[in-house]
């Protein structure tokens, strides 16, 4: 990932880089199999962003990671 794009989520979250790298750092360490870890990392996003994410919304977003259906590239996102 480029500065670039870094730059583009700071603008659109409000999240710096070196908290996105920490929070890369974190998944890449952990297991992103596991239920607990994912579901914290999701804590985490929704408390950084100030945006709340339902439980019925953290559970489908577990459930796609868990089950590989999340896009292979998020630039496209931002």
């Amino acid at each position: 990932m480029n500065d670039g794009l870094f730059k583009k989520i700071e603008r659109k979250t409000n999240i710096n880089k070196n908290t996105i790298l920490n929070l890369a750092n974190k998944l890449q360490n952990g297991n992103m199999k596991d239920k607990n870890t994912l579901m914290e990392v999701i804590d985490e996003l929704s408390n950084l962003t100030g945006r709340e994410v339902s439980s019925e919304k953290k559970e489908k977003i577990v459930k796609a990671i868990i089950n590989d259906k999340v896009p292979n590239n998020i630039e496209d996102k931002f």
